[in-house]
């Protein structure tokens, strides 16, 4: 069987060996080459990290079991818009367990090159299987069994492939999918119009509700004021009633007070006479 002539095939070759065997295995492959630009390429290429050989070891050695997740995955993200929530959950739960499930398989297998592969790589192992399942690019990157480094996906973006494969990568990358049938059309849009009425309902019933509690609120304040005013007229009623008190009371101070000076006077007056009576008597 004729070597590896092409960098991609080699770079496979490679990425397939134990990270401690890929520097000398590189070198040596670099040297035996005729071509100085493929040579030049070969040295470039980077040593893959634990995790991401741990991934390379999956993908050459059960090609077939990554092969069908990967497949299931796609199916799954191009039917994802026409679920609903419920089943949305679903489709998470299922696809962390296949990714679990095949993270452990890629451990096993490594093991079984005699690598020990920690519980921090099988993490990783399950991140990078984890954005292949979500990401059709990262999908071709770890089916190519050239990974050098982990893969992680982040929210709705696409996973970043920088310097992620050791040689070239042909990822395909739709812009959009294809258009839906009109079948699968015309059910996300009886879906979307659902949805649409369901939330036009629910703001309706709120309004209402912030209606009705507005509507005994203004009720209650108006039964508030008019007892308010009741009050204020009763009020009103007996302050003028008491300043009419007062102002009478206040008259019958100015004349107690004038009649109390009079009789003062007169007293004062009677008390002279009284003495001068006396006086003349003792006189």
């Amino acid at each position: 069987m004729a070597a590896p002539q092409t960098i991609v095939e080699i770079a496979a070759e490679l990425c397939a060996l134990p990270p401690e065997e890929f520097v000398a295995a590189r070198n040596a492959r670099a040297k035996s080459l005729g071509d100085t630009a493929l040579a030049a390429e070969v040295r470039a290429l980077r040593k893959p990290l634990l995790a991401a050989w741990v991934v390379n070891v999956l993908a050459r050695e059960d090609a077939d079991a990554l092969g069908e997740a990967l497949r299931l995955a796609d199916e799954l993200r191009a039917a994802q818009d026409d679920l609903d929530a419920v089943a949305l959950s679903t489709l998470g739960r299922e696809r962390r367990t296949l990714t679990r499930a095949l993270a452990r398989r890629a451990a096993a297998l490594a093991e079984a090159h005699g690598a020990t592969v920690s519980a921090a790589a099988v993490e990783s192992v399950e991140q990078t299987l984890n954005a292949a399942m979500r990401d059709a690019g990262a999908a071709a990157a770890v089916a190519s069994g050239r990974l050098v480094r982990r893969l992680e996906a982040s929210g709705m973006d696409a996973v970043d492939l920088a310097d992620a494969v050791a040689g070239p990568l042909d990822v395909a990358r739709p812009a959009e999918a294809a258009a839906p049938t009109d079948e699968l059309k015309a059910r996300r849009e009886r879906r979307d119009a659902e949805r649409a009425a369901r939330d036009a309902e629910r703001d309706a019933a709120h309004a209402e509700r912030e209606h009705s509690q507005l509507e005994e609120r203004w009720r209650t304040a108006r039964e508030r004021a008019v007892l308010l005013e009741d009050r204020i007229e009763a009020l009103e009623a007996d302050l003028a009633r008491v300043r009419a008190e007062s102002d009478a009371l206040h008259a019958e101070i100015d004349a107690l007070a004038a009649e109390r000076k009079s009789a003062g006077e007169q007293a004062a007056a009677a008390r002279r006479a009284a003495e001068q009576a006396q006086a003349r008597l003792d006189g």
